[in-house]
């Protein structure tokens, strides 16, 4: 893979929990070029990641949960969507509206769809489902009630370890009740503050940041038979620099101007810890927080046993060629 856009997260040699939100489309400059001028990517993998999420629905259509009441929610989200590619990448995306009646073009798939807003009938699919057949990112829908956040809607495929079908119906610090220190140190409330107050037309975005092995999207609950052992012995294999990945999630949090809910995007992207020697700088940080993690955000993370092995392959300053 080319790291050209990689949104490497790291911004400090210590770890530590932060709600790290700042507005959306400010462009980011790395060691390596930048990322973040848009809501969405798009990149080379993007025909074979919509291609990996219908194979997956297909398998198993949990993986989209849309209750009726948040039906115009849904909606809302296919609007945005649409909207946001279309002006993101003119060239290749176009949405026309004529009164209640749409037509979506998306060149890069050789997609063209109209539809009528509210109609179900008009679309292949769920509103909320046809949103995610455009876009590489993960789709989660928060409603708000009783002066508190809900999980309540989405379309995820590519979940790092957690399930929607799981989630849904939970509140928003039920849901990061597990994540060791969160709660504790007042993160979890601060960021359910913040997301009350979040405005329609003032997006934000955030990073988060995990380990997997292999390049695999899908390491949700539900396929952990398939991916867990891929872990087995990756602590002793020569080849952990290539098989050994830094998975970063670009999240954007969006207030939906017609239904009020909030839009909560998940794009990831995957680098080996190969690949992340190639820039100096990244390969001491990553070394410097991996270093630096406690043994129960260690373990929450799944490291415990690749980690003094990861620490020390990126300290070694061995070639990854």
């Amino acid at each position: 893979m080319t790291l050209t856009r990689f949104p490497f997260p790291l911004t400090s040699d210590r770890f530590q929990y932060r709600t790290n939100v700042e507005p959306a489309r400010g462009f980011v400059e790395t060691e390596t070029g930048g990322w973040g001028g848009t809501v969405f990517d798009i990149d080379a993998d993007y025909a074979t990641a919509l291609a990996e999420r219908e194979r997956i629905l297909l398998a198993d259509p949990s993986r989209c949960v849309r209750p009726p009441h948040m039906r115009a929610a849904a909606w809302d989200t296919l609007l945005t969507v649409l909207g946001e590619l279309a002006a993101e990448f003119p060239r290749h995306m176009r949405l026309d509206r004529d009164a209640s009646t749409y037509r979506w073009h998306n060149a890069l798939l050789g997609v063209t769809q109209e539809f009528e807003l509210g109609d179900e009938a008009s679309l292949p699919c769920d509103p909320l489902r046809f949103a995610a057949s455009q876009v590489q990112d993960d789709l989660v829908l928060l409603d708000q009630r009783e002066d508190t956040l809900w999980v309540d809607a989405g379309l995820v495929t590519f979940a790092a370890g957690w399930s929607l079908g799981f989630d849904a119906g939970m509140r928003f610090g039920e849901i990061h009740g597990p994540v060791p220190r969160l709660r504790e140190e007042g993160v979890v409330e601060r960021s359910e503050r913040f997301l009350l107050r979040l405005r329609a037309g003032l997006d934000f975005r955030r990073t988060n940041w995990s380990m997997t092995v292999g390049r695999r999207l899908d390491t949700s609950i539900e396929s952990r038979p398939d991916w867990k052992p891929d872990w087995y012995g990756i602590a002793i294999d020569e080849l952990l620099p290539w098989r050994l990945h830094l998975r970063v999630e670009v999240q954007h949090l969006i207030r939906l101007s017609t239904s009020g809910a909030i839009l909560f995007t998940i794009r990831t992207y995957l680098a080996s810890l190969a690949e992340i020697a190639e820039v100096p700088a990244w390969r001491r940080r990553l070394a410097a927080v991996l270093a630096d993690l406690p043994p129960d955000v260690a373990e929450y993370k799944g490291l415990t046993e690749c980690l003094p092995a990861a620490v020390r392959w990126l300290r070694s300053g061995a070639s990854a060629s």
